[in-house]
């Protein structure tokens, strides 16, 4: 599979577009890196502030800007005004125009994500592969066929791919296009796409560290990951309403002890989240002031540097968010989801998640329900 990123220049521009679209490039690129090391990385966030390669010291090409939306005008119409307004127009226009400068060199473009991304491969006029993060043919059938209340428009194009995405696929220059399962796959190839791989790089590099961030739980206790989402502010507001389904959760197994993991992406600010849990009535653990709480028969731990572990560790996660909640269910476990807000975590992901994942995630409509 690798084959197609064999170069005459050595050089590999990534794009992507979101926080879970930027780890998943990563994990490519840190496999890419250690197999080619003579290529030179460089990468264009679409959306955010791209520290996921910052961290990794793959640089930018173009200064990033976080718009309102966080890049999910999709889930709502009303996020395209606030992101007009936020600077979307020239914030496009200059993402494309280093592209452009960036492809005068040469070299071979990753586009990971959906089609904006590849759009922007398509247009830099350069060979390039997409990775197919946001679509799934399991959004509308399984192996045993279609699934059951469906929108009656569902499936019109013949794929949970539309025709003008898979025009960019089957461009000349499109070297290869990765999807997330065999069955998406399948599909593709059914539709005269080549060059068609099957593949979630989202499930890979999640071993555990045995970090000592988790504490101790009581023993016997309940461990639940808590999953509140990775862009603000929304994040901030979903870390509100699961603090309300963790209330119900208590309440349920009292006394049993229930251990929470409050799993946080490092662009959040934990001062944020602590103020909410001071408003839920949840006190500091001695010693343990800015990361651990406790409340009634709950202990709760918040990490930004132990992420694998929490998903190993956990028995079961309330989730709001998108990348997190399916590698969890990934490793064989039960989420609980309940929609917020938005703009990402809204009603009409929350049932696309539910459709996508199966039985391995329960909607809850209301906070107060999930115990």
């Amino acid at each position: 599979m690798w084959n197609w990123v064999m170069m005459a220049v050595p050089r590999l521009l990534c794009i992507s577009n979101g926080h879970g679209e930027d780890e998943i490039a990563v994990k490519i690129l840190r496999a890419l890196r250690s197999r080619m090391p003579e290529v030179s990385l460089a990468a264009l966030p679409i959306v955010g502030e791209g520290r996921a390669f910052l961290n990794q010291e793959i640089s930018l090409i173009a200064a990033t800007k976080t718009l309102p939306s966080g890049g999910f005008i999709y889930m709502d119409s009303r996020q395209l005004a606030r992101d007009l307004k936020g600077g979307l127009v020239q914030l496009t226009l200059t993402q494309l125009q280093a592209v452009k400068t960036w492809a005068k060199t040469g070299g071979t473009i990753l586009a990971v994500g959906d089609l904006i991304p590849a759009l922007f491969a398509w247009w830099s006029g350069l060979p390039y592969g997409v990775v197919g993060t946001a679509k799934s043919a399991y959004y509308m059938r399984d192996e045993q066929g279609p699934l059951s209340e469906l929108p009656w428009y569902a499936g019109w194009a013949g794929s949970i791919y539309l025709p003008w995405e898979r025009w960019v696929m089957a461009r000349d220059r499109c070297r290869a296009v990765i999807v997330r399962d065999a069955l998406t796959a399948q599909e593709l190839r059914r539709l005269g796409l080549a060059h068609v791989f099957s593949g979630n790089p989202m499930m890979d590099d999640l071993m555990p560290t045995g970090s000592a961030a988790l504490g101790e739980p009581p023993e016997n206790a309940l461990t639940v990951l808590l999953l509140p989402g990775s862009r603000a502010p929304e994040a901030y507001a979903n870390w509100q309403q699961i603090l309300q389904t963790v209330e119900s959760v208590l309440q349920q197994f009292q006394p049993r002890w229930v251990h929470c993991l409050g799993a946080i992406a490092p662009a959040l600010d934990l001062a944020e989240l602590r103020k909410s849990l001071e408003k839920a009535g949840w006190q500091t653990v001695l010693g343990h002031a800015d990361t651990q709480f406790q409340k009634q028969n709950g202990r709760l731990v918040l990490t930004q540097i132990a992420y694998a572990d929490c998903l190993h560790v956990a028995d079961a996660a309330i989730a709001m968010a998108g990348t997190a909640t399916e590698q969890f269910v990934g490793l064989g476990k039960p989420a609980f989801i309940t929609p917020g807000a938005g703009p990402q975590f809204n009603p009409t992901f929350a049932q696309l998640q539910t459709r996508l994942l199966g039985p391995s995630v329960v909607l809850v409509e209301q906070p107060t329900e999930m115990g």
